[in-house]
């Protein structure tokens, strides 16, 4: 088995990407109740603060930081996922070893993390997570997105609602913040 080598910095800031196994599934926002659910329960048990997110149907990018002294990113996606799969009933494909080990077919094993660097990293991931349902086509307008926090950021005046409209002003930065 590869050992993957990850950074466990206590208190940082992550930028993360989980996909579903079947990507053409539309799973995560046709259950996007199930999935509010799931962050819910672990946000009470393992508190960390989600600074930025967007559900696509099929993947989700979530911006998080950790609590002071608190590395353990894993445990938190673990237990979404998990909460999220357990309640589904089960109509997913699974593979022999998913199945020897108790595990649907729901999620990709693994998860894509990285470190926030500065501000402008941070800001530059804001950006992109925000701007990614008009990348992928779901909408010509960011605003038009229901499932992402770009609206938090409307609300609390760090962007306007027509940034990224065109797709010119993508650079905009929620380096405000």
């Amino acid at each position: 088995m590869t050992n993957y080598r990850r950074d466990h910095t206590p208190g940082a800031t992550w930028f993360f990407t989980l996909n579903l196994a079947d990507r053409d599934s539309r799973l995560l926002t046709e259950q996007i109740d199930l999935l509010r659910a799931s962050f819910r329960y672990c946000l009470k048990r393992h508190p960390w603060n989600i600074d930025a997110i967007v559900i696509l149907p099929d993947h989700l990018h979530a911006l998080c930081t950790l609590p002071a002294g608190d590395a353990d990113y894993a445990l938190r996606w673990r237990l979404i996922k998990t909460g999220f799969s357990r309640v589904l009933p089960r109509r997913e494909q699974a593979s022999e070893s998913r199945l020897s080990k108790g595990e649907r077919g729901i999620w990709q094993r693994r998860f894509w993390e990285h470190r926030i660097r500065d501000d402008a990293d941070f800001a530059r991931h804001v950006d992109y997570i925000h701007h990614n349902p008009r990348k992928h086509g779901y909408v010509e307008r960011v605003a038009d997105w229901p499932w992402s926090s770009f609206h938090r950021y409307v609300k609390a005046r760090i962007l306007p609602l027509d940034w990224a409209g065109d797709g010119g002003d993508v650079e905009h930065g929620a380096g405000e913040w």
